[in-house]
């Protein structure tokens, strides 16, 4: 099967600060999104992979990747974006991985397990960590409701990785009303059951100023290169 990666760099990402939207962030001098297509790149699998990017820095983009991707430009949501990658898909590509610009860091391993769960037979896997914190519900008033037993719940991170049938058809399917955080969520709306392989605790998504400085850590540390658990 043909495996093929689409890359949504389109948001502004606010929260993160600096100025520029956050996958043009540098993290060791290098935009968070180079960072992203490279670690897809390392992957066996992966044979080709698709920036979706601002209409205004289609060319910047470009210059930046070369021959590495395909850069196209992206919509007004992350859910647009991701449709604009589907929709430039080389026809053999049988299996579509959808990655966040804002993980720089993803080990290679956890990118090859999430392709061999698809290549296994998933319809679509994603990869996930143990949640560690205490995690409760509150009310309006920021009161606590209940504390939510952790014992089942998982942290997901991506790549998440999809049969191209399966995820055109959950992007067709969706509910624009109903804004989905994530393409699993999309494919779980129809019924499909997504699976699960382990993630890395290297792979942060950086959203804040402090995960960028750990994420400068990390690289100076070569901690990205670790394993999935």
């Amino acid at each position: 099967m043909t495996v093929a990666a689409i890359i949504p760099a389109a948001g502004r990402g606010l929260r993160l600060g600096g100025g520029l939207p956050k996958a043009f962030r540098p993290l060791g001098g290098v935009p968070l999104f180079v960072h992203a297509v490279r670690a897809l790149r390392a992957s066996q699998y992966v044979e080709s992979v698709i920036v979706v990017t601002l209409p205004d820095r289609l060319a910047e983009v470009g210059s930046l990747l070369g021959p590495a991707a395909t850069v196209v430009c992206g919509g007004e949501s992350r859910h647009a974006s991701v449709a604009a990658g589907l929709a430039v898909l080389p026809p053999p590509v049988d299996v579509v991985l959808i990655h966040d610009a804002a993980r720089p860091l993803v080990p290679p391993g956890v990118v090859d397990a999430v392709v061999e769960a698809v290549l296994a037979g998933a319809s679509a896997a994603v990869p996930v960590l143990p949640v560690v914190d205490t995690l409760k519900t509150v009310d309006g008033a920021g009161r606590v409701v209940r504390t939510i037993p952790r014992d089942t719940i998982r942290a997901v991170q991506t790549p998440q990785g999809f049969r191209r049938s399966v995820l055109v058809r959950a992007h067709a399917e969706a509910d624009p009303a109903a804004p989905a955080t994530d393409d699993a969520a999309l494919v779980e709306a129809l019924g499909i059951p997504v699976m699960t392989v382990p993630g890395s605790p290297t792979a942060i998504k950086i959203t804040y100023s402090v995960d960028l400085l750990l994420a400068e850590a990390l690289l100076h540390a070569d901690l990205a290169a670790e394993p999935a658990e």
